[in-house]
């Protein structure tokens, strides 16, 4: 006989149910596993592909000068430009760094950085914001509706214990069992943005967002079995 007792808060056995429909807070409970029988482990995996709804975005402005206040001042020009080129690009979550300075090499450095979010149509007008002189664009990542979220995990969740549940059935059988019984549910994973380089875009007559890869979420999880 095999008897486990473990803290968690994910699913067990029957539980699973609450997994596929609760939230990652859940309340964390103890449990006493048992198994009078063999101990299964097996690992399932999902991923899934969703629709770009927005993109985040990052911008790195600099500016070097050997006088700090001339730097600053040309800092402060060229934010100013970024500035006014962001507001027909329906940007939203809108951030600001404060500026930063430091001596490098005898001049003066000096930037600061603005992060956002805009529809994936407003791509170009970000690449060509990325051109200007002294601006870097980072990496950008596509990123879902959040109104989708709850029941693209419910989907993930049930692919990926699916998966472990015909690995588990296939060992079982493997073993000469027949009865298999799910003990315990340990999820892993998440969502895994997906930056793409578009810096070297910068200078191309167009860039169309829907050859941008789209935002994907995986999950995996690791379920014991009790087989008898």
């Amino acid at each position: 006989m095999i008897s486990r007792t473990q803290l968690f808060g994910t699913a067990v056995g029957l539980g699973l149910a609450l997994a596929l429909g609760g939230s990652p807070g859940s309340t964390k409970a103890e449990v006493q596993l048992a198994c009078e029988g063999t101990l299964i482990q097996a690992r399932g995996n999902a991923s899934l592909k969703r629709t770009s709804e927005r993109l985040r975005f990052s911008l790195t402005v600099r500016a070097e000068d050997r006088d700090q206040a001339q730097a600053l001042q040309q800092l402060q020009g060229r934010l100013g430009a970024v500035r006014e080129g962001l507001k027909g690009l329906a940007v939203e979550q809108l951030e600001v760094s404060s500026p930063s300075s430091w001596n490098g090499s005898g001049r003066i450095q000096a930037s600061v950085q603005l992060s956002g979010v805009l529809p994936p149509e407003r791509l170009n007008g970000l690449v060509q914001l990325g051109s200007l002189a002294g601006v870097q664009l980072q990496p950008v990542q596509a990123q879902a509706a959040a109104t989708g979220d709850a029941a693209a995990r419910k989907q993930l969740l049930k692919q990926a214990y699916r998966e472990a549940l015909t690995q588990g059935q296939e060992l079982a059988a493997a073993l000469g069992l027949s009865r298999l019984r799910p003990l315990e549910v340990q999820l892993e994973g998440g969502p895994q943005p997906r930056p793409m380089a578009l810096r070297a875009l910068a200078a191309a007559p167009g860039f169309d967002p829907s050859e941008l890869p789209p935002p994907t979420d995986q999950l995996s999880l690791r379920v014991s079995f009790c087989a008898r």
